[in-house]
């Protein structure tokens, strides 16, 4: 299945509003409270000039000033009530917003933790946590600073655009075509803008995830002395993200100038056309003076929409990229699964039913395999570089899904168990253990329920029954022993003598050993070997490995090549087939 989110889809305004304000429905209280003090906002917004011009024409026309001081108290008034309605507004919708955030971030991680293997091979780290951090807090941004003054600046032009009318319906209309022209001019560039934010982002995704990749691969860079090569790569990735970045600034900055324009049109057309009415006797000066201030409320908060629509195409362009994640299919969901009744299924522990794999836009990798395992033997698989040995393996654990055909684990298919199910009854010990910071009583007790709260000595105790104490002598503070991000500071042979305890200590059904004995010595190999053998004589085990010592005692051997698997029988007779298909190959 195809996981890459290198596409462009992009999702309607509309379905994209009503998605993201979904995680804003336990916020309906602080909503209709923003909203109320919005209002209120408005309201002292849009009287005031009135109030102004009829002072004018009442009281400082007719020298009445005492009338004017009472009036201007009440104005005073009113402005405080103003600025505390513009504090309390931002103070509820900053709180809105980073609730928003907070719920958004936990479901895009709790949506990728559902996710396949598949997925994070087919996408960049960086990338994705690009879109974590970054494009969540694009999306907060609209919410928690701009939506209410966007719905805010809309009742203000609102209020605005009404008094202009009532006060003179020509004088208005004359004031108000402008801004038909700078709607006309938004429809058309919005897709624009959109497009080159929606670049700049991927882009910025693109230089974390080269950043994060050379990071990581530094030691590798350090050696071959290829600081060129990490230099060059994210000089390139930067200049990309410039330029991108430098388009969406262009983009995003070029409502500004328009709106501005058209705003000073509709003013310089109220002086001419107002001064005019009121010499010809039927306008007076303070209606003149209120409109011009109705028609600054109006223009004003187009100019501040040119900043907040840009900031809005950015939210959405953001959101695009997050909801790529959000619609991801987890394999489970949607899977088409034969009928029991169509397919024999055995009773062993694990059948492969007419399985074939293929990686998006890549070739097969197995084709129509049939074959099963018995519980409680040991099998191995053999085969040259390439053949299909780890596909297989990771077939069996459900790190991939089978482009075709079933895994039956216990006669179910496999899809049919949860993750908690599947996990405990599979262990997985890979090549390149993974190790997380902490210490090794963390790790080796990683994902491991059943004793999540077991005392030291209790465990130490379990590890005794179960024979792996003594591979706690490679540690100098023994579970205390502290281990750094990625398992830096020990060894690689001693990482995976961690992962190996943290497998066998599940009791798994089936262990699936991935090269697991490579990077260890042989009289540790051994004593691994001593401790499979301790392991619940219902367990059966995979071995994927090149040393013959390390498969001599398995049951059944499996030879894998070219998309293929057969039964090898005697390791001289695998020996063999792993020559000639070395020689093929």
């Amino acid at each position: 299945m195809n996981y890459s989110l290198n596409t462009d889809q992009k999702t309607s305004t509309r379905a994209a509003l009503g998605k993201m304000l979904q995680f804003m429905k336990s916020e309906k209280r602080e909503l209709f409270l923003a909203f109320f003090v919005m209002l209120l906002n408005a309201g002292i917004t849009m009287l005031t000039p009135y109030l102004m011009g009829y002072a004018i024409d009442h009281y400082i026309a007719q020298g009445n000033y005492h009338g004017l001081a009472v009036f201007s108290g009440l104005l005073l008034v009113m402005y405080i009530i103003w600025a505390g309605t513009e504090y309390l507004q931002t103070k509820l919708m900053g709180g809105v917003g980073q609730r928003m955030l907070y719920r958004l971030r936990n479901e895009v991680f709790g949506k990728l933790q559902q996710l396949p293997v598949a997925f994070f091979n087919q996408n960049k780290t960086g990338d994705l946590i690009s879109r974590i951090n970054n494009d969540t807090d694009k999306v907060n941004q609209f919410f928690s600073q701009s939506l209410m003054q966007f719905v805010d600046s809309i009742f203000t032009m609102a209020g605005a655009a009404i008094f202009l009318l009532c006060i003179n319906v020509k004088l208005g209309g004359a004031s108000l075509l402008p801004g038909v022209l700078i709607l006309v001019f938004v429809q058309l560039a919005s897709g624009w803008v959109k497009k080159k934010n929606a670049a700049s982002m991927k882009h910025t995704g693109g230089l974390s995830a080269e950043i994060q990749e050379s990071l990581q691969n530094f030691k590798t860079i350090i050696t071959f002395n290829r600081r060129d090569y990490f230099r060059k790569r994210f000089d390139d990735a930067n200049a990309e993200n410039y330029k991108a970045a430098i388009g969406a600034g262009l983009a995003n900055n070029i409502f500004a100038p328009v709106f501005g324009l058209f705003s000073n049109i509709a003013l310089l057309i109220v002086l001419v056309y107002g001064i005019s009415l009121i010499a010809a006797g039927s306008f007076t000066l303070g209606l003149l003076i209120s409109f011009v201030v109705y028609v600054q409320n109006f223009y004003m908060p187009l100019r501040q929409l040119a900043a907040l629509w840009a900031g809005f195409q950015t939210a959405m362009a953001a959101w695009d990229r997050i909801a790529l994640i959000l619609e991801m299919k987890a394999p489970s969901d949607g899977a088409k699964v034969p009928e029991l009744n169509t397919i024999k299924v055995s009773a062993s522990l694990l059948q492969f039913s007419g399985v074939s794999f293929q990686y998006p836009d890549g070739k097969k990798v197995l084709h129509d395999i049939n074959f099963s395992m018995e519980q409680g033997k040991t099998y191995a698989l053999v085969g040259p570089t390439g053949g299909g040995k780890t596909t297989t393996a990771s077939l069996i654990a459900r790190l991939y899904d089978p482009t075709e055909g079933i895994v039956y684990l216990k006669g179910r298919n496999i899809k049919d168990y949860t993750e908690e199910e599947r996990t405990g009854l599979i262990g997985f010990i890979l090549q390149e253990p993974v190790l997380f910071t902490g210490t090794l009583r963390d790790n080796i007790l990683y994902g491991n329920r059943k004793y999540q709260d077991i005392s030291n000595e209790a465990l130490m105790v379990l590890l005794q029954e179960t024979g792996l104490d003594r591979l706690l002598i490679r540690f100098d503070q023994g579970l205390d022993t502290p281990v750094a991000s990625g398992g830096e500071g020990i060894s690689l042979g001693q990482r995976q003598l961690i992962a190996f305890i943290r497998a066998v200590l599940r009791k798994p059904a089936l262990l699936v050993l991935d090269e697991a004995t490579a990077n260890i010595d042989t009289v540790t190999e051994r004593q691994l070997q001593e401790v499979l053998q301790l392991l619940p004589p219902e367990t059966t085990r995979v071995i994927i490995a090149h040393r013959l010592n390390t498969i001599e005692n398995a049951d059944e051997i499996f030879f894998v090549n070219a998309g293929t698997i057969i039964t090898a029988g005697s390791l001289d007779n695998a020996l063999h087939m792993l020559l000639e298909g070395k020689r093929e190959s």
